[in-house]
């Protein structure tokens, strides 16, 4: 069977909402990363044969195709297609594993799976709400309502049955909240990060431009404590979840670039890691968080791996009950996991993230001589993504 190679990935640091990167454009921000690729990589930017970009608010400055876009403020050629994708979450993730599948299919030998959102200049939840204000309607059609008659799907409803399910408790989430930022503490002062992240200059939405270039990711509490964690009020009263143990809001992008064995030989690129496995699940849209885990198990058994084969794992920290949920299930080492810390400390980019995660990753996997990791995340209507990946 062909196989799938990464040779170059790349990311921003994050950027707090209202911080150093709101007054990027998204699609301007997206082709810095793109540039970035085609530099670590080496090849000619007329190679590339797709970009697939994911981005969950695809309206205002992300709309219309935003990778194409990107394309086009990029230093790549007008001739490079792009095409945007929308799997909530993981939308970068599964923008990786279409550019895998390109490439494995024969069909591809050069693509650049990336992803980008700007929470600031496009909210959260923009195309559900402007549409529903302008009487556009809403996602949940009778036929959904039929089948769940409960309440709108909310990632904040199946982030509390996740708490109850799985035996979990506030402070359970407060201690995964700080240990998120010590290790994404840890690993900045390490410079774990220094590699990966592409400088850009900070951009203030408000013109207050700093002359210098925004290399660390703005989410970290630096001086958080755990009193400070659990001082920050329940979203719901009864509830467990709190802004300080969740994931934060984010400016970023992120990418990849995926090739054939034939385009490593006929144009001499050096292999960074080799994707070994690609699963995508459908799960329960209610509690919705919960996907990461039965798929995790699904990929691990199409990959005829154990959980202990893995070296390390990235489990995107929506909310801390979710990477706490899949430790107890998979009976996985919490060591091995998010290893410098996640989105609780560096923020989730949404459509962004799937693809900083996978850079995230690969770079670890580098730095600590480890040979594979496994990346999954939750995602709206109850999906997840896991990739397996080897280290070259």
């Amino acid at each position: 069977m062909a196989e799938a190679f990464i040779v170059a990935a790349a990311r921003t640091a994050g950027g707090k909402k209202g911080g150093r990167l709101s007054g990027w454009h998204p699609v301007d921000l997206a082709a810095q990363v793109l540039d970035a690729l085609v530099d670590r990589s080496g090849i000619d930017p007329a190679l590339v044969e797709d970009v697939i970009m994911g981005c969950v608010g695809q309206i205002g400055e992300q709309a219309t195709d935003v990778a194409r876009n990107a394309v086009l403020a990029s230093k790549l050629p007008e001739h490079v297609p792009g095409t945007s994708v929308d799997r909530q979450c993981g939308s970068s993730q599964q923008a990786v594993h279409f550019a895998a599948q390109a490439v494995m299919s024969g069909t591809m030998d050069i693509v650049i799976a990336a992803g980008v959102e700007s929470m600031s200049r496009v909210p959260m939840g923009s195309p559900t709400i402007l549409a529903a204000k302008n009487g556009m309607g809403h996602y949940m059609s009778p036929g959904i309502r039929a089948k769940y008659p409960g309440p709108d799907f909310s990632q904040f409803i199946g982030a509390e049955m996740m708490v109850k399910k799985y035996g979990l408790d506030k402070a359970d989430l407060d201690a995964y909240a700080l240990s998120s930022h010590e290790r994404a503490i840890a690993a900045t002062k390490a410079g774990a990060f220094a590699s990966e992240i592409v400088p850009v200059a900070v951009r203030r939405a408000d013109g207050s431009n700093a002359d210098e270039l925004h290399t660390i990711d703005e989410g970290i509490r630096f001086d958080a404590s755990l009193a400070g964690i659990s001082a920050v009020k329940v979203l719901q009263e009864g509830g467990a979840i709190t802004a300080a143990n969740a994931s934060q809001i984010c400016d970023g992008a992120a990418g990849l670039m995926v090739v054939s064995e034939k385009a490593l030989k006929q144009y001499n690129l050096k292999p960074i890691a080799r994707i070994h496995n690609l699963t995508l699940i459908g799960h329960d849209p209610v509690i919705m968080l919960e996907a990461p885990l039965p798929a995790t198990e699904r990929a691990l058994k199409k990959a005829g791996m154990k959980i202990d084969d893995i070296d390390l794992f990235e489990v995107n920290e929506a909310f801390a009950s979710v990477p706490l949920a899949w430790l107890k299930a998979l009976g996985a080492d919490r060591d091995r996991m998010n290893v410098n810390g996640g989105a609780i400390a560096l923020g989730h980019p949404l459509g962004g993230s799937g693809a900083k995660l996978m850079t995230t990753l690969v770079y670890a996997l580098h730095t600590r001589g480890k040979r594979y990791g496994l990346q999954t995340m939750c995602e709206g209507g109850g999906q997840a993504n896991v990739t397996i990946l080897e280290r070259l």
